[in-house]
């Protein structure tokens, strides 16, 4: 037999889950088409240059789709060699990098396109004068490896 209270705490129990359950919802909703104005996209300063995040959320085919824009100082990497689940694809806007790309250095500047795949060891240098900025575009699928 349950008594008064345990009715009450199971209710609150209850309502506490769907509204956890909502909020979580809300924080991530899925994209549809939009347009992101490039001079309305705060620019946060990092060591090796800068960053300007776009967006990272589910879309209706993707768990997750990311895309930001990194501008590298010149001589800079964003980071080490490294490899990940999630493929990306690059879009060299201005300067000139270097791209560890299947085992192999190579040198490509403006309109430039990089795909890195699914856990194969990847990196990004810059190695002209000036800085060089590039899209990211990452994706997280039904099919993308959990690591």
């Amino acid at each position: 037999m349950f008594t008064r209270r345990d009715l009450i705490v199971a209710l609150v129990s209850i309502t506490a889950t769907v509204t956890v359950v909502a909020v979580a919802r809300n924080e991530n909703p899925v994209l549809t088409s939009t347009v992101w104005d490039w001079n309305k996209i705060p620019v946060t300063k990092t060591n090796v240059g800068s960053t300007r995040k776009f967006f990272q959320a589910p879309t209706p085919t993707l768990k997750d789709l990311e895309c930001h824009v990194t501008t590298l100082n010149p001589g800079q990497t964003s980071h080490p060699p490294h490899k990940h689940p999630a493929e990306e694809v690059l879009i060299i806007r201005e300067g000139t990098v270097e791209v560890l790309n299947n085992g192999e250095l190579k040198r490509v500047g403006p309109g430039s396109v990089i795909l890195q795949a699914s856990n194969q060891m990847h990196g990004i240098r810059n190695v002209g004068d000036t800085p060089a900025t590039y899209h990211v575009f990452q994706w997280v699928s039904e099919k993308t490896p959990a690591k």
